[in-house]
């Protein structure tokens, strides 16, 4: 799971969020047949298909005193969602999460003991369980891969007999307590290696040491599996990414020669990791390029952009907007129901199901991601922020039940398009709109404005109207807030999804468009990368400004370590600059160059980068404008 950054309070009113979302019914726990989620079967779904839930902080939650109801009755938490259709779990181990101190750092402090007790739990409730070694004394993801404290200093070769040893280790324990597990997979969300920096794979020499240690613990599981019986999985994040997967997998498989496993585990977010047909493609390719079987080990989606306690949630207003579903029981309904179809579709039955990550994850006191921290997920469980079932893990259920009919889903609403334009300027229309359907997936459709570039002589509220071809009855709206400061940077905001307007010079391959949470303060930014040292200018040229003192600036986040990396304003007078330092994925800081005096009416502004193998961000919301 890619962790979040975080913080503060927004109040959970019940009743308020009831009623925005009247059609949902039992959205927090009351009982109504005519409300109940709409959710159509799966054709050719599997008899078999792994409807599974990472279920991890399940001790830690019942530690704190955290409850589950179904339909107001108390019941375990593993009863109800075996009940509503789950027949798989995940539990993720880490090492020694006791090395931070007598309480460990939080995220459940799940070490081998409570994922064994889990397991114990499931298995006795016939549910199967894939082991999730992160081999690593907390959260193990792309942006951090830590090696446990006892195994710090240790070489590669070293390395490779700890997962070794570490895995032959719990599963003799899971054998010994009857629970050999049905599926392990070797380390979580490697898309950069694991046991940092040794199997870092930003080298050849750290490629070769992540595939020894992954070789070895492939051979752990399989020594100690004498009849075969445990399925073996690599697992990346970033599901949507084919150019990562077919990467890795051919410096794994084909460069160092490791290939002993059965499926190829995707992590896939809406709101982080693109679309559906990208994450469709990315799994059929991993099919035909390697003949692996695929399975979506972490998903999630929102049922609520509400809070549940103090700390800030890594999903809301933004995310939703960019993940293609109302964040509500039924959006969540939807979405969990679509991911599932996709992958029931790979081709040659190879998809073979998917995992909810953490739909137990109540917000109780004390069980944050952190220590210290709260909890980022609340919204994103399939309880509600009292423990009751939400009527979206019926979907479970549900998408098996050939004996309903498929319903075809109408549009429900248009949702008003957000603009701001200044004063005397063309307003820049958005190209598309959300149209929002009774199932409360949202599709993102073109649109043609009554008047396509809109001009206003002064400040105030405006609106639009528009059409959107094959939605009958229902009329876009582009709600303009018109302001005095005039932006005079073209698609400073991307919010189209492409770089019109803008030069790029230098290497024009490391730079695109990006949309997803965290990489967009909206819904889309510049973006760049590349696996090898780029530089590259992006710059608007302007020419006709009024005399007078200006400012320019933007917005950025990323992972930083660049050669040079400055925002810049060239004028006649010469040029300006202002260094930026990214600190962090989704940390996002604001560069401002004030003061910028012009007198023949011409600049340029830009960004000026050289670049490492490696380094990524996002560039967002670029202003130039005359100071008042």
């Amino acid at each position: 799971m890619k962790k979040f950054t975080s913080k503060k309070l927004t109040a959970y009113v019940m009743a308020a969020l009831m009623a925005g979302s009247a059609m949902l019914g039992t959205s927090f726990g009351a009982s109504s047949a005519e409300a109940a989620v709409k959710v159509n079967p799966i054709a050719g779904i599997s008899d078999d298909f792994i409807k599974g839930a990472d279920v991890s902080m399940i001790p830690e939650l019942e530690r704190l005193g955290g409850k589950f109801y179904d339909n107001g009755v108390e019941k375990d938490c593993l009863t109800i969602l075996q009940e509503k259709g789950i027949n798989w779990v995940r539990v993720r181990i880490w090492n020694d999460p006791y090395s931070y101190g007598p309480n460990g750092n939080g995220g459940g402090v799940t070490d081998e003991k409570k994922a064994l007790e889990v397991a114990k739990r499931a298995k006795a409730l016939g549910m199967k369980v894939l082991v999730d070694f992160h081999y690593s004394d907390w959260w193990a993801d792309p942006g951090k891969q830590y090696p446990p404290k006892a195994w710090e200093n240790h070489n590669a070769k070293q390395l490779a007999k700890d997962v070794y040893n570490y895995t032959a280790k719990v599963m003799k324990d899971f054998k010994a307590a009857g629970v050999t597990p049905d599926m392990v997979q070797i380390g979580n969300e490697l898309n950069n290696g694991m046991l940092w920096p040794v199997c870092k794979t930003d080298t050849p020499e750290g490629y070769k040491a992540l595939a020894d240690a992954i070789a070895q613990g492939l051979k752990a599981v399989k020594d100690n599996d004498p009849n075969n019986q445990v399925t073996r999985m690599v697992h990346l994040a970033n599901g949507n990414n084919n150019a990562l997967y077919r990467s890795f997998f051919d410096e794994l498989i084909v460069n160092n020669g490791v290939n002993d496993f059965d499926v190829i585990g995707f992590s896939y977010y809406p709101f982080w990791h693109g679309s559906m047909e990208e994450l469709s493609y990315n799994m059929n390719d991993m099919v035909d390029r390697y003949g692996k079987d695929v399975i979506v080990v972490e998903t999630a989606y929102a049922f609520t952009n509400e809070q549940g306690d103090a700390q800030k949630n890594c999903a809301g207003p933004t995310e939703e907007a960019i993940a293609g579903y109302k964040s509500t029981v039924q959006g969540q309904a939807s979405g969990l129901h679509d991911v599932m179809e996709h992958v029931s579709n790979v081709k040659n039955g190879k998809g073979k199901g998917i995992f909810y990550w953490e739909p137990d994850w109540i917000p109780v006191e004390g069980a944050g991601w952190k220590a210290g921290e709260g909890n980022e997920w609340e919204n994103l469980a399939m309880f509600d922020f009292q423990g009751n079932a939400l009527e979206s893990l019926d979907v479970f259920k549900m998408v098996s039940d050939q004996s309903k009919p498929v319903v075809e889903y109408k549009v429900k609403e248009i949702e008003a398009a957000l603009v701001t334009g200044s004063v005397g300027q063309p307003v820049e229309m958005p190209k598309k709109v959300s149209v929002v359907y009774e199932n409360d997936v949202v599709k993102s459709m073109p649109v043609v404005w009554e008047n396509a570039e809109p001009v206003f002589d002064a400040a105030g509220k405006y609106t639009v109207k528009g059409t959107v071809n094959g939605v009958a009855g229902k009329t876009a709206v582009a709600s303009i807030n018109v302001i005095k400061k005039v932006n005079l940077v073209k698609n400073g905001t991307f919010e189209n999804g492409d770089l019109n307007g803008w030069t790029i010079t230098g290497d024009k391959d490391a730079v695109n468009t990006v949309s997803s949470a965290g990489d967009a303060r909206g819904k889309s930014a510049m973006h760049y990368w590349a696996d090898k040292g780029f530089k590259f200018k992006a710059t608007q040229s302007f020419t006709g400004l009024k005399d007078g003192k200006y400012t320019v600036s933007c917005w950025t986040q990323g992972g930083g370590g660049q050669h040079y990396y400055t925002l810049m304003v060239q004028t006649s007078k010469g040029e300006q600059s202002a260094v930026i330092a990214d600190t962090g994925w989704n940390d996002w800081h604001q560069w401002v160059i004030r003061d910028v005096e012009i007198k023949d009416g011409k600049a340029t502004i830009g960004i000026d980068m050289v670049a490492n193998a490696g380094n990524w961000g996002s560039i967002d919301d670029v202003e130039f404008y005359l100071q008042e």
